[in-house]
């Protein structure tokens, strides 16, 4: 895992040179362990609703995936419930995400775009509780933190599949 995250980070160093974003990765983000697990494992101390993250939403996000999360330059956050089985589905944070500890993780490790890693642990729980809110998951006052985060069930959370061929998984990689 430690090689494919360092693959990751070089290859992003290497576009964020060409065109001018983030930065390059140093000793201390190569050790940092940022990973969060679907169980909750990794996350770490802090806490947010949805009505503290709002302004953050609005100061960070808002540019980028629109005023409540319905997609601007970048990706719709919120809708497409019930669409999944349709001809045009909408993969968003709550019609498609199997796991809320999968969007704390992703705006801790990769959001804002421009600045990667800007939101500490209270701001990044209060956005994740934002963006579950406007899709019905939580309510408003809901605290998320590393107790409550991993309890929630997503709407798609038994819509995959394990892929259980022999050339996949933990095993295959030990090979």
């Amino acid at each position: 895992m430690f090689k494919t995250i360092l693959l990751v980070l070089v290859t992003c160093a290497a576009f964020g040179q060409k065109y001018k974003v983030g930065r390059a990765a140093g000793a201390e983000d190569l050790k940092a362990d940022i990973f969060v697990a679907p169980d909750g494992k990794g996350l770490p101390p802090g806490k947010g609703t949805a009505a503290a993250g709002l302004e953050i939403y609005n100061r960070r996000c808002q540019r980028c995936h629109g005023t409540q999360g319905q997609g601007g330059e970048e990706s719709v956050l919120v809708g497409g419930q019930g669409s999944l089985k349709t001809a045009k589905p909408l993969k968003t944070v709550g019609s498609y995400w199997p796991h809320a500890t999968t969007l704390y993780d992703y705006i801790r490790r990769a959001m804002p775009f421009d600045n990667p890693g800007l939101l500490d642990a209270d701001q990044t729980y209060a956005v994740a509780a934002l963006i579950l809110h406007w899709n019905g998951i939580i309510g408003e006052k809901d605290v998320l933190d590393a107790a409550t985060l991993p309890k929630i069930k997503m709407p798609n959370r038994d819509g995959f599949v394990r892929d259980n061929r022999p050339d996949t998984g933990p095993k295959a990689k030990k090979k």
